[in-house]
């Protein structure tokens, strides 16, 4: 059977299309746009239309590969920004027009469930696990061996915190303690709800997580098959953390694993993985390429 996944967060909108068989999953395609679909929700609480326009015109695109490649079943989710925001219905009517399905605009709970299932299918490393899918606009924490044991949903993300305290380009110190101040208050919360400090292994999810992962492996392109299941140290994800928060936004944007989109709000993302595991008492994290958007087709399958 040939699925499809679509994973619409807060900064970007992602395609996983799949074939199923055995219980497992094998790529046919994997695609990325960033559309920054949560641009400013935490000030004004609204999707704007700039952004739902961004999004839509990615959706056309996914919609078209699906109808070629013959897909049998889709299943979109819709996260942190579609949640908060006030004229979601909006968007639910504009995805159903493109894609004639509605989109889920999951919990937090579920956002954790599907993350952890699809990061720890085919991972080897020791259990239970603390997975922590850093997003645009929240954070999942979720603990578990085979399965989800706990799970909590923080609203802190790499697009929400830029726009709440990073506004100087580059960022100033008491901007960077501000947005830390946060972020650990968050965290601290966190781990009090799930045994993260308990887990054995700490597998990192989503862009910034792989991001960090690359640039402390000195890649001279980003490449996915080196970054998938890489360990990184504190210390590096530390040294990598200081270093984005240093640079302009050009800066980012000229290292040759950044992708151009996700430039302007690395900085925030690299400081909550590194919150993480200070707090959690982790020294090194497990990064995967592999996350909710496996986990959305294998609920398919």
């Amino acid at each position: 059977m040939r699925v499809a996944g679509i994973d619409c967060g807060t900064n970007s909108i992602r395609l996983l299309i799949a074939d199923s068989s055995d219980g497992g999953l094998t790529d046919v395609a994997r695609r990325m746009e960033i559309v920054r679909l949560g641009e400013g929700v935490d000030r004004t609480g609204r999707l704007s239309e700039g952004a739902m326009a961004r999004t839509r015109k990615a959706l056309l695109g996914y919609a078209a590969e699906i109808a070629e490649l013959g897909v049998t079943r889709v299943r979109m989710c819709a996260t942190s920004a579609s949640r908060d925001a006030e004229n979601a219905q909006e968007f639910r009517d504009m995805v159903r027009g493109v894609l004639g399905i509605d989109p889920e605009v999951i919990s937090g709970d579920e956002e954790a469930r599907l993350s952890f299932t699809g990061a720890v299918a085919g991972l080897t490393a020791e259990r239970p696990y603390l997975v922590v899918d850093i997003g645009g606009g929240s954070t999942e924490f979720v603990t578990g061996a085979a399965e989800v044991d706990h799970a909590i949903s923080m609203d802190i993300g790499c697009v929400r915190m830029t726009e709440r305290h990073l506004h100087s380009d580059p960022p100033s110190a008491a901007e960077i303690h501000n947005a830390e101040r946060d972020i650990t208050a968050a965290v601290d919360i966190a781990l009090t709800a799930v045994p993260g400090r308990d887990a054995r292994t700490l597998v990192g999810l989503a862009g910034s997580v792989t991001t960090v992962a690359a640039l402390a492996l000195h890649l001279p392109a980003y490449d996915s098959t080196r970054v998938h299941h890489s360990a990184v140290s504190r210390a590096d994800v530390s040294r990598v953390t200081a270093e984005l928060l240093a640079m302009t936004v050009e800066q980012r944007r000229a290292l040759p694993v950044m992708h151009p989109g996700r430039a302007d709000v690395i900085g925030a993302g690299a400081l909550i993985l590194r919150t993480i595991m200070e707090r959690s008492g982790h020294d090194e994290v497990v990064a995967s390429e592999h996350d909710i958007l496996d986990g959305i087709c294998h609920s398919l399958a």
